[in-house]
């Protein structure tokens, strides 16, 4: 009788653990884009820097990654925030408003794909950490 009663309570806390650690990975969100504004005609350079971004987020597989366009009407308000008026490349906290620009970085670095993604990490654990 009383190894089924103790069963019975291990087996309902064990419930209530996995359960517990199912609702505190489902509530972790993150707080930080990156935002890649371009205008309507993108070049090479442009291109090649939303590709190394996205190789360089797969570290961060909960960053979202947003293109917007710049010569969009629609997207006037959000280009004025970040005084995006074309390309440019930028880390963003929704909780805190913190905006890194990361622009000259990208454009200095496209042409290096390791030399990219090892800034980008570095810039991006530092915005992370403040």
């Amino acid at each position: 009788m009383n190894k089924i009663i103790l069963r019975s309570v291990f087996a309902t806390l064990m419930l209530l653990f996995v359960s517990n650690i199912g609702n505190a990975q489902t509530k972790k969100t993150t707080t930080v884009q990156v935002i890649q504004f371009h205008s309507e005609h993108r070049c090479m350079t442009c291109n090649k820097i939303e590709e190394l971004t996205k190789v360089a987020l797969k570290k961060y597989p909960s960053v979202p990654f947003s293109l917007v366009n710049a010569d969009d009407k629609k997207n006037e308000k959000q280009c004025s925030q970040f005084q995006a008026y074309g390309s440019s490349l930028f880390l963003y906290n929704t909780k805190t408003k913190k905006i890194k620009n990361l622009t000259e970085m990208a454009f200095m670095n496209a042409g290096n794909q390791d030399k990219f993604i090892n800034e980008f990490n570095k810039n991006m654990d530092t915005f992370i950490k403040s």
